[in-house]
């Protein structure tokens, strides 16, 4: 069967992704499906996702720090004061992704977020986190979903309430980078690690 668990240089299994470049290996054993609360920090890697979409996670990676140089450090309250110069200086970074969509995104996402209560954001996403006991601990990378019922619904309230360049996959990637859903496979030494 592929996509099992593999082991590492360590002698511990890992889910296959988690081994293909030294970043993932830090990536998937520190930070993947490990629980994010904040807004700052989760309208951090509701951007990175949105970013993310199209290409590589390994480009957007290697790019996080350009990106929370380039944004502010995610900070929702100072993107939403970025203006028109501040549009062309993120087209001119090489530092990120330049994609014109997806800066523009950003930006304004970041201006209906200021417009929240505090707390609003990581509430909103929060409440789409599926019961742990009802999913199964996946055995191999054919059993990971792309999409489910509840990230469909999430992108669905998040874009009702006037977010954007947020769609189902989207919305998956970040419901498992952000530990609403535990995705490393059921030998991975990371499952459960919350």
């Amino acid at each position: 069967m592929t996509g099992e668990a593999v082991p590492g240089p360590d002698g511990r299994l890992r889910c296959p992704w988690g081994l293909s470049t030294e970043d993932y290996v830090t990536y998937h054993d520190e930070e993947w499906g490990r629980p994010v609360h904040g807004d700052d920090a989760l309208f951090e890697r509701l951007c990175l996702e949105a970013f993310q979409s199209g290409l590589s996670w390994i480009t957007i990676l290697r790019r996080r720090e350009g990106f929370r140089r380039a944004f502010a450090g995610f900070e929702i309250a100072s993107v939403a004061r970025f203006d028109e110069a501040d549009r062309e200086r993120l087209l001119a970074d090489e530092g990120i992704i330049r994609n014109r969509a997806k800066i523009d995104a950003t930006m304004a996402n970041a201006k209906a977020l200021a417009e929240w209560a505090p707390g609003e954001l990581d509430g909103l996403i929060w409440s789409y986190a599926p019961d742990p006991a009802s999913r199964p601990a996946p055995l191999t990378t054919a059993d990971v979903p792309a999409v489910t019922a509840e990230s469909a619904a999430l992108s669905k309230a998040l874009k009702k309430r006037g977010l954007r360049f947020i769609g189902p996959t989207t919305a998956y990637a970040l419901m498992q980078a952000c530990g609403l859903v535990d995705d490393h496979l059921k030998n991975c030494v990371s499952r459960g690690a919350r």
